[in-house]
């Protein structure tokens, strides 16, 4: 879902929850109280859906890259929003991961162009410079807020990781998607849960034998066992900037003015 009606649907339901809650009903309990919002950990995974779909509606790598700073304008406006209305104070943004090794993406948009993973050079270059210009806004974010903590997420190089060595991991075919059907990826008959004619018989595409010993899914997403090892990374704090794992990202921000000023407390 795009990320503009995203926010609006959240600060919707930062007001209708306030409202539930001085009812006092059978749900009232169940509602977050007003400062709970400012105490939050927001998470944004960002990117993914962006590039696919400048892929898939025929837009070259070179236009793609060219809306990458108007893309990421439009996220930090809206994190600035959360920021100064909603009083939002710890971030932690993920960069997009390695759309190269995607199975749906290894399928529709073919290439001979590839790197030693077997993945797309050409996609995931795409990949590395939408996380370059999100780095660029996250550094200037934290000057611009400068009562925010926010820690920025190297998803790409924690996934890329496990195609580059798959049996460190356990993994076996590391392109193809668990559940699909057909073609070089798992992926080109049909996808998880469809049908397809196949030898004249109709056949649903289901999932592998073994799934924990895949890393992609259904062509677009992880596995529970390849995100059970990206977790595992990830509260390390190595693939972290700063380095924090989910635990240690927040800080704390006291609720009484010191010096005119909000006194941060780490």
């Amino acid at each position: 879902m795009y990320l503009g009606v995203q926010f609006s649907e959240f600060a919707q339901f930062i007001e209708r929850s306030q409202k539930v809650r001085t009812q006092s009903g059978v749900f009232a309990r169940y509602m977050p109280k007003s400062e709970s919002f400012a105490k939050a950990l927001y998470t944004f995974d960002m990117g993914q859906n962006d590039l696919a779909q400048g892929l898939f509606t025929g837009m070259s790598i070179d236009q793609i890259k060219q809306s990458l700073p108007d893309l990421v304008n439009s996220f930090t406006d809206i994190l600035k929003n959360m920021y100064n209305l909603m009083g939002a104070r710890t971030f932690w943004i993920h960069n997009t991961g390695p759309l190269g090794c995607y199975p749906y993406i290894l399928t529709i948009i073919p290439t001979t162009d590839v790197d030693s993973a077997g993945c797309s050079n050409a996609v995931n270059e795409l990949a590395q410079t939408f996380n370059s210009v999100l780095k660029k806004a996250v550094d200037q974010l934290r000057v611009d807020l400068p009562l925010a903590a926010i820690t920025y997420v190297d998803i790409y190089s924690a996934y890329y990781s496990l195609y580059m060595e798959p049996q460190v991991y356990g993994f076996e075919l590391p392109l193809e998607a668990c559940c699909g059907l057909g073609g070089a990826y798992n992926f080109g008959a049909a996808t998880c849960g469809a049908s397809a004619t196949v030898n004249g018989s109709l056949v649903t595409a289901g999932p592998c034998e073994n799934p924990s010993k895949r890393i992609n899914w259904d062509g677009f997403t992880y596995t529970e066992a390849a995100n059970q090892i990206i977790f595992g990374k990830l509260a390390t704090g190595l693939y972290s900037d700063p380095p924090n794992s989910p635990k240690n990202a927040c800080r704390k921000v006291s609720s009484q003015f010191n010096h005119g000023g909000l006194s941060i407390l780490d």
